[in-house]
Formats: C-alpha cells, structure tokens, sequence
C-alpha cells in the first residue's frame, strides 16, 4: 500500500478494527456434545450445528495502527454478517473420545468517508477461521455421565481486507493477515440430573503463539430421545495474540444454543 493509502486507513482504522472484531466474535462458540456411551463396546458419534449470540470486548489492531479498543453486542454485528458455519463433532470409544470444531464467519462493512476527498467510500470485509482439535479420556464414567481430561490444539486465522472508492484513493486496496496455533487443555463433563435433563460443563485453558488461550462454556440439555438433544447456555472465549503489528486481544460471551443429533 502506498504511503498516502497508509494515511488514510489510519483515518479509518476504527471501522477496520471494528470489521475484524465483529467476525470474530462469532467465533468458537460451543459446548462439544457428548455421544452416548456404546452398550456393545463399538464407536459412537455425535455433531451438533449450534448458535453463538456473543457480543466483544477488546483490542484490535492491523494495518500497522495502535491497536484500538472495541466495545460492541451480538445485534452489531448480526447486522454485517454475510456467512457464518458452526458445528462440532465427536467420536466416543468406551472411555476415550476424539472431538473437533470448525467456524467460519465472513463479515462486511462499509461506509461514507466524513469529506470524500482522501476516499468517498470504504469497504471491509473480515473472515475468521478457528478450528478446534482434540482428545480425550473419562475420568469418571457412570452410565450416561462423565467427566473427561481432554487435550488439544486450536488453529485461529483471521484476515481484513480494505478497500477504497473515489477521492484520491480510488482502487486502492490493502490486506492484513495472521495465523496462528494454541495448546489447549482441561475438562468436560455431562451429569444427567433426571432421565432427560442434564448439566454441561467446558473448560479449556491454553497459550502457544498467543499468550493466552481460554474457553468455558455451561449449559443445561433436553434429551428427546437416544439420538436428539438439545443444549442452552453461556459461554465466554478469550485470547491475546499479538506479533509485528497485528494485535487480537479480545474476550467474547453470551449464550449458546445448540441441538445434538447421536448415532
């Protein structure tokens, strides 16, 4: 990006930064779904698409500006999102499981700028990936309940694309990228209070590239039947990542809702 270009993100950094927050707050948002223990000692599985209603509190910074702090709710950015995926799945044996995660959100934006002289219209688009990979084994199981010690790593990568209109600028355009992997560990578990409803509990902490990585999440399910489920509850996401310019240090919550199909 030329220098005059440099000039005038920095005039726009707020709705770049405010872009990329709100792509990633739709993020890595889940409780992953626990498959029904195996009465014949073969395989389970589990997927479950679910919903994050989260809002963000944090700092962002790309393009080589100050990192910015951002302050925003769930309806904020519902109103830019263009695509969102979310769902997780698992695959049970006896006491051991193996679980994954996959979101993808891709957010627009855009605007007048305040004199049209610089750029008469910037537009950002952010798209966020977070993958989630792990295993685990039941420390305690008693029929359908269990608490599992569970390891693993979390892929995130996130990019912001800028582009200006009109003015001075007009064509011009600029991308700032990162990626990175986070260690991640900790505890999960399901307790059926009833025959139907149960507690669902996650607890993840980790650091890696990032210096810090954390994911807890509690709900409470409805079992229909031995291959439906539904799960509501909170959760709260955190990470602080920062390496040159690019700075992701962000804290995400709110409620989750999600429906569990077994097999």
């Amino acid at each position: 990006m030329k220098a005059h270009a440099i000039v005038a993100v920095a005039l726009l950094s707020g709705v770049v930064a405010g872009s990329s927050a709100r792509a990633a707050d739709l993020q890595q948002p889940f409780i992953v779904p626990e498959a029904k223990p195996a009465e014949d000692g073969g395989w389970t599985f589990a997927v479950s698409p679910y919903f994050w209603g989260a809002g963000v509190s944090g700092d962002v910074g790309q393009f080589g500006l100050p990192a910015i702090h951002l302050q925003s709710d769930f309806s904020d950015i519902l109103k830019d999102l263009d695509f969102g995926f979310m769902a997780v799945g698992e695959a049970r044996y006896d006491r051991f499981s193996v679980f994954g995660d996959v979101i993808y959100t891709k957010v627009s934006s855009g605007g007048a700028t305040p004199l049209g002289i610089v750029a008469g219209r910037v537009d950002v688009t952010s798209q966020t990936f977070a993958g989630l990979a792990g295993a685990g084994y039941a420390i305690f199981q008693d029929g359908r309940s269990n608490l599992d010690v569970v390891a693993g790593a979390r892929l995130w990568h996130a990019s912001t694309e800028i582009s200006f209109s009109g003015g001075l600028l007009d064509g011009a355009s600029g991308r700032d990228s990162a990626t990175w992997v986070d260690a991640m560990g900790g505890f999960r578990g399901r307790y059926f209070m009833t025959g139907n409803v149960y507690l669902s509990a996650w607890g993840l902490l980790g650091a890696g590239q990032a210096d810090l990585d954390w994911d807890v999440a509690a709900g409470v399910g409805y079992e229909f039947n031995e291959t439906i489920s539904a799960v509501a509850g909170y959760r709260s996401l955190g990470v602080d990542y920062s390496k040159d310019d690019f700075v992701f240090d962000v804290v995400q919550k709110g409620p989750i809702f999600g429906l569990v199909g077994r097999f």
